[in-house]
């Protein structure tokens, strides 16, 4: 797991929190500012993911391209 999915995940539960919190005292404002922190926090742990993919991925192909060349 790397910064981004942390940070992701940490944005999804405090935007969770916030969107509850809304509900709770009828805020709408604090609601949609939640939903946007989770949705915000979505995307960055999935940017966060496909990074660590493609990370692997080039770590595979120049592990495979050390084991040509012996």
């Amino acid at each position: 797991m790397n910064r981004d999915e942390i940070k992701g995940k940490i944005d999804k539960a405090k935007g969770y929190a916030k969107d509850k919190a809304g509900e709770l005292t009828n805020d709408p404002e604090l609601e949609a500012e939640g939903e946007i922190e989770r949705g915000t926090g979505a995307v960055r742990e999935g940017f966060g993911k496909a990074k660590r993919k493609v990370q692997k991925g080039v770590e595979d192909v120049a592990e495979a391209a050390d084991d040509d060349r012996r």
